[in-house]
């Protein structure tokens, strides 16, 4: 059941992403660098986390669409700029060449910032939601995705690399660079359906686990992942030098610390569940914990 489920969120968000880019009349091909990305495939987890959360809220799932897509345009164009030669230096993503490859360096910069900014556009124009609740999701993301969130846990794993980090800082890296946008995919949710307090403190913790094990699972393929499902190549922590769950923990203990975020997940989950149909969430954490791509 929850196959077909994910695989149908997937495709509706697969149709609205193919066409949220509307063609320009400037003359140039940005647009095609960014539908490029942003239509290269992957799980669109994020999205389909906001609108499974708002499902279990009993949220009108319309009202989700349009944020569920900003959050994978800015996905997107973190991806574009986390290839670049200045960072990852990566030539392939899911199994494609990589936009810079495909564009050059100074378009896919461009398009990433296109993307960032359409994602705005997007919220702030959607007419489904209130004023109120469009400007609670615009501080949310630009919160999640700014200088104290996903872009600040980039520099501040940019700067750790070739130098060896204790475990505090690498959740802090981590609850900001890969547990942003997780957490915002649930909590917009919440800021749309509005619950009370305790039930979205209780998915906040929730989103901030699931933020850590997506990382720690993230660490361990890096490790043992099948290159194939991967879509890119495996080691590419180890060339660069990088602090992991795994460098920092070993094999074994990386793996203790995945199930021990596992653990805690599925006990947020506990409690919501005499009020709510939880069965999707708790899905979700067994694919984060099990994934293979």
């Amino acid at each position: 059941m929850m196959n077909q489920k994910m695989h149908n969120l997937t495709e509706e968000m697969n149709t609205l992403l193919a066409n949220s880019i509307p063609n320009s009349n400037l003359g140039t091909d940005l647009e095609e660098s960014m539908s490029y990305s942003l239509n290269a495939g992957g799980k669109r987890i994020r999205p389909v986390l906001l609108l499974l959360t708002l499902e279990m809220l009993e949220g009108d799932k319309s009202k989700g669409l349009a944020t569920a897509t900003a959050l994978e345009m800015i996905h997107t164009y973190s991806l574009i700029h986390d290839d670049l030669p200045a960072m990852d230096d990566d030539d392939y993503r899911r199994g494609k060449l990589t936009n810079h490859k495909v564009y050059g360096e100074w378009k896919a910069i461009l398009a990433g910032d296109a993307l960032l900014t359409k994602a705005f556009d997007l919220i702030a124009n959607d007419q489904s939601l209130n004023s109120d609740i469009k400007v609670r999701l615009l501080q949310r993301l630009s919160f999640a995705s700014g200088h104290l969130g996903m872009v600040g846990g980039q520099t501040l794993d940019m700067q750790s690399e070739s130098q060896q980090v204790n475990l505090t800082t690498l959740e802090q890296i981590h609850h900001a660079k890969t547990g942003a946008l997780l957490k915002f995919a649930v909590m917009a949710a919440v800021d749309i359906a509005q619950p009370n307090e305790n039930i979205a403190s209780l998915l906040e913790t929730y989103s901030e686990h699931l933020g850590l094990m997506f990382q720690i699972k993230d660490d361990l393929l890096d490790i043992y992942g099948d290159e194939q499902k991967l879509g890119k190549a495996v080691g590419s922590d180890i060339n660069n030098d990088k602090s992991t769950y795994v460098s920092l923990l070993g094999i074994e203990g990386a793996e203790e610390k995945l199930a021990q975020h596992k653990t805690e997940a599925y006990e947020c989950l506990k409690q919501l569940s005499s009020e709510y149909d939880t069965q999707y969430l708790d899905a979700i954490v067994k694919l984060f914990s099990e994934r293979e791509s």
